[in-house]
């Protein structure tokens, strides 16, 4: 891999993708690094290819964004996807990132931040992912935040997730969001979810009980102008959570592990999960999957309801256009 020559485009948007917004049809982001650092094989690839079956068999196109040789890819292909699930030591790409692993010519899957500013950058308005990163424990010192907020503040997407990751500091992070003006909506709910769990414990102050009602709140928010995210809470299903008296010590015991061994930094999140995963045995990974099912099912619906809502309007503007007069013949 030796980067981009001068003459490739600096993004490339799969043709599926492009044909689907110039329509007019539903397409939904999913992000990459689900399946190249945040699932083990052969699970990731497995879950990567039926999100995106999922999505079409809803009637939505899917456009699952990472890095491929160099290439910010908007759609990446079954055959990429399956190379980059495969592939050992993948770059994992935030938005500053994005620049030094084209120029590279190196594969990475994308994180939120990344993922976001493509699937903007392509025309796409709802992106799905499981969990948001936000301000870790002790960043009050550390200034360990991520990109995410950041990068979400100033990129007008809509994003469903289950809330941020569990070893975050979730108030810290609902402070940032109002402190950088992003809203953040709870599906059927106002209480913020917690990733492994229905409720974190932290209210929220808005709601929405549909998608359609999901639409509105995104068209007022790109008829006004703004420029941050909206944010989609979307709970695990209760049945399905993490047992919450269970939830507490288990992420004790990770951050004690991870103090012990000093690992900070990017470093940290996939440590302390990969901890979780072993000290449940296994059943976090399976809310981990549940958590995406969920979010990329109401990302479809959330789609579908925009794309009728731009239908409606177009069709509502014809009619108020007047018809051409009618030329009369010599």
């Amino acid at each position: 891999m030796t980067g981009l020559p001068p003459s490739t485009p600096a993004v490339h948007v799969a043709e599926e993708v492009v044909r689907a917004l110039a329509d007019g049809r539903p397409v939904v982001a999913l992000e990459s690094t689900i399946f190249t650092h945040g699932l083990p094989r052969p699970r990731n690839l497995a879950v990567a290819l039926e999100a995106e079956q999922q999505l079409r068999e809803a009637g939505v196109v899917p456009a699952t964004v990472g890095v491929h040789a160099g290439v910010p890819t908007v759609g990446l292909s079954t055959g990429q996807i399956t190379e980059l699930s495969a592939t050992d030591g993948l770059d994992k790409v935030s938005l500053r990132d994005l620049p030094v692993v084209a120029a590279l010519g190196r594969h990475g899957g994308t994180t939120v931040a990344a993922t976001a500013f493509l699937a903007h950058r392509a025309g796409i308005r709802v992106f799905s992912t499981g969990g948001l990163g936000g301000v870790h424990f002790g960043a009050s010192e550390s200034f360990d935040e991520s990109a995410d907020l950041t990068t979400l503040a100033a990129t007008p997407v809509t994003v469903i997730s289950a809330g941020v990751k569990s070893i975050l500091d979730i108030r810290a992070t609902l402070e940032r969001f109002e402190t950088l003006n992003i809203p953040v909506l709870g599906y059927r709910t106002r209480k913020y979810p917690g990733f492994y769990v229905t409720d974190s414990g932290h209210e929220i102050n808005f709601s929405v009980e549909t998608p359609e009602e999901a639409a509105k709140v995104i068209d007022a928010r790109d008829r006004l102008d703004l420029p941050q995210a909206v944010l989609i809470a979307n709970p695990v299903d209760p049945a399905k959570q993490l047992p919450p008296e269970e939830l507490d010590g288990i992420l004790a015991r990770a951050r004690a592990e991870a103090d012990r061994l000093g690992i900070t930094g990017n470093a940290s999140t996939p440590f302390l999960l990969d901890h979780i995963q072993r000290d449940t045995g296994g059943r976090s990974l399976e809310v981990n999957v549940e958590v995406y099912r969920g979010n990329v099912r109401l990302g479809g619906e959330i789609a579908t309801a925009l794309a009728a809502s731009a239908a409606s309007a177009a069709s509502a503007e014809s009619a108020k256009s007047p018809a051409p007069a009618a030329q009369s013949g010599a």
